[in-house]
C-alpha cells in the first residue's frame, strides 16, 4: 500500500521530471502541456493600484514585488523546483498539496514585507486546483528550455486567469502576515537599466478573444512568435556582454530591504561594500574561487526570462520601431476580428531582476520587464480596449 511519503515524492517529480521543449515557437503545441495532478494549488499574487506606483516612476519596486513571491516560495521549499510564472508587478506558481502550509506562510509573508517595506499593498490567494475545474477551466503545464541551465513553467488551460479574478474578487485570500519575514536570500536588483539597441523595448501582452476560436487564437500567436524570433530587427532585450552594471547599484536600498539581517541602515552599509566588491570583480573580469564572470555573464543572458506563455503570451522584445508598428497592425486586425485581445507599452529601456541562490551555480534566473512600466502598463493599455479580458 502507498505511503503519504511516496505519495508526496510522487506529485513533487511530477514538474521536476516534466519533458522539457527548447524551441519557443513550439509554444502553442497542445502535445507539450499536462493537466497538474489533483489536489495541487494555485498561487497568485499582484500589486494593488500598480499603476499609481508606475506613475510615481517606481518600477523597479513594483518589479521587486513581484520576484519576491518566487524567491520567498523557492526558499521556502528549499529549492524544490515548481511551476511559476514572474508577471512583472506579480507572479503565478502552482505547488503540491502537501507543500500548501508552507506556499500559504510564504505568501502571507511575502505580503507583508510588501507593505511593511516597500510601502505596497500586495493581495495573494492560494485557489485550490478543484475549484479551478469546477468552474470549466484547467491548468495544464510545459517546461521551456532556453538554456541548458534553466527551465521555465508554461501555463495553458484558463486556470490561472481564473484564479487571478477570483484574486481580485476577494476569494481564497491568503491574508499579510504584518510581521512576516520571508526569506529572500539571492533576490536582488544590481544591474542597470538596458537601453534599446534596435530603438525600443516593446513590452506585449495578447490573450484569446472572447468570440475567436482556440484554433485561430493558436495560429495567431503562432505568426507573432514566427515574425518576432526570425525578424533580424527584434532580439531579447539583454545584450550578448550582460546587462550595463554599475555602482552604487541603483537597486541597492530594495536589496537591502530584502535581506532579514540587523537594521536597514546597518544591511545597507554592507551591502554597500560587498556590491563593490562584486562590482570590481565584474568589471576586471577578475575570477575568484570557483566564480568566473565571464561564465557568469553568458549564463545570465542565455537564461533570462523575457518571453513566457500563462493563458497569454508575455514577450517583452528590442525592437525597431516599425517592427513594433507592424505587430500592432496585426494584432489591431485580429482585435478587430475578436480573435485576441491585446496591450503593448514601448519604451527605452528594460530591468532585469534577479534570483541567484548561488553565484557559483549555473541555474540562477532574471526575470525581464520593461523599464517604464513594462507588462503592468501592457496590461492597463489590454484592459482600456476590453475591460473584461481576463475576467
Amino acid at each position: 500500500m502507498p505511503q503519504a511519503g511516496d505519495e508526496a515524492r510522487t506529485q513533487a517529480d511530477f514538474y521536476r521530471n516534466f519533458p522539457l521543449f527548447h524551441s519557443f515557437d513550439r509554444l502553442m503545441d497542445p502535445a507539450l502541456y499536462a493537466p497538474l495532478p489533483d489536489g495541487w494549488l494555485i498561487g497568485v499574487a499582484d500589486i494593488v493600484e500598480s499603476t499609481r506606483a508606475i506613475a510615481a516612476k517606481r518600477y523597479k519596486a513594483v518589479n521587486m514585488a513581484g520576484a519576491a513571491v518566487i524567491a520567498a516560495l523557492t526558499n521556502a521549499l528549499d529549492g524544490r523546483e515548481f511551476p511559476f510564472v514572474f508577471g512583472g508587478d506579480g507572479a503565478s506558481f502552482a505547488v503540491p498539496p502537501h507543500e500548501a502550509a508552507r506556499a500559504r506562510d510564504a505568501l502571507a509573508a511575502t505580503s507583508g514585507w510588501v507593505h511593511r517595506d516597500l510601502d505596497l499593498e500586495m493581495r495573494v490567494a492560494l485557489v485550490p486546483l478543484e475549484a479551478i475545474r469546477a468552474a470549466g477551466r484547467d491548468v495544464k503545464v510545459a517546461r521551456y528550455a532556453p538554456s541548458p541551465f534553466v527551465a521555465y513553467a508554461m501555463f495553458s488551460g484558463g486556470g490561472l486567469a481564473f484564479a487571478e479574478a477570483a484574486m481580485k474578487r476577494g476569494e481564497f485570500a491568503v491574508a499579510p502576515a504584518p510581521d512576516g519575514l520571508p526569506d529572500l536570500s539571492g533576490l536582488s536588483c544590481r544591474f542597470s537599466e538596458i537601453p534599446a539597441r534596435r530603438g525600443l523595448i516593446l513590452s506585449l501582452l495578447v490573450v484569446q478573444g472572447r468570440d475567436g476560436s482556440a484554433d485561430e487564437y493558436r495560429r495567431i500567436i503562432e505568426g507573432l512568435i514566427r515574425l518576432i524570433e526570425r525578424s533580424p530587427d527584434a532580439g531579447r532585450p539583454v545584450p550578448p556582454q550582460g546587462p550595463p552594471l554599475g555602482w552604487p547599484p541603483q537597486g541597492l536600498d530594495l536589496e537591502a530591504r530584502a535581506s532579514r539581517r540587523g537594521p536597514l541602515l546597518l544591511r545597507t552599509a554592507q551591502l554597500l561594500g560587498f556590491t563593490l566588491f562584486a562590482y570590481l570583480i565584474m568589471r576586471f573580469d577578475l575570477k575568484v574561487g570557483g566564480f568566473s564572470p565571464a561564465d557568469y555573464c553568458q549564463q545570465l543572458v542565455v537564461n533570462s526570462d523575457f518571453r513566457k506563455y500563462d493563458d497569454a503570451l508575455r514577450m517583452v522584445v528590442d525592437c525597431t520601431p516599425e517592427l513594433a508598428d507592424e505587430l500592432q497592425r496585426r494584432l489591431e486586425s485580429a482585435a478587430a476580428a475578436g480573435s485576441v485581445q491585446f496591450g503593448l507599452h514601448r519604451q527605452d529601456a528594460a530591468m532585469m531582476t534577479c534570483f541567484t541562490p548561488s553565484a557559483l551555480r549555473s541555474d540562477h534566473v532574471h526575470f525581464i520587464d520593461g523599464a517604464r512600466g513594462g507588462y503592468a502598463s501592457a496590461a492597463v493599455a489590454l484592459k482600456a480596449a476590453a475591460p473584461s479580458a481576463r475576467s
